[in-house]
């Protein structure tokens, strides 16, 4: 797997094997930022859920992000993603959390202008995960969470403000983008 754009473009990235996580394809992920660039979203800062290898933090580091928070329960997830972003030389620019995400939701308390929530297809507990994070304070005004989802477990437009804008399909792999509605 390898960084597709920005500073570290090119750079191969360690990941678990192929049974154990189920990486995102260099393809979606230029599809996914180049959605992000189009919506004129901002990323500051980025909350990358379910990180696994932690490609999707780091390519947002490598395009300009100031800030990552990674997030995975398994310490050998935790251990590749401090090797990646020592290997891209980011360690000072992020932080990993080796904890599940729905706990993490509970004790962060930065606000995020990118979420990316990509849990195993099987889990059918995201749309809590949605909802917890759209009753939180993480979100910033206009921020995106990007989920990555099977097209197994019916999703709702609106979860609490956070409301669907595009949702687009890889092979196997779905992604919907929600925006936080904007405070007035």
């Amino acid at each position: 797997m390898w960084v597709t754009g920005g500073t570290a473009r090119g750079t191969r990235l360690k990941t678990l094997t192929k049974r154990s996580v189920r990486p995102t394809s260099s393809v979606v992920r230029n599809a996914i930022f180049s959605l992000l660039e189009n919506r004129a979203t901002e990323w500051r800062r980025v909350l990358d859920l379910f990180a696994g290898s932690g490609a999707l933090g780091i390519e947002a580091l490598s395009r300009g992000a100031e800030w990552v928070d990674f997030v995975d329960q398994r310490r050998s997830c935790c251990d590749i993603i401090r090797s990646n972003l020592h290997k891209i030389g980011e360690t000072q620019r992020a932080h990993v959390y080796c904890c599940s995400a729905s706990k993490a939701v509970t004790f962060l308390s930065d606000q995020y202008d990118v979420v990316f929530l990509d849990p195993p297809y099987s889990d059918a507990s995201a749309g809590k995960l949605l909802t917890s994070i759209a009753e939180s304070d993480l979100l910033a005004d206009n921020a995106a969470v990007v989920y990555f989802h099977a097209n197994r477990f019916p999703l709702q437009a609106d979860y609490n403000g956070l409301l669907l804008v595009t949702q687009r399909r890889y092979g196997d792999t779905f992604i919907s983008i929600y925006q936080k509605e904007a405070k007035l």
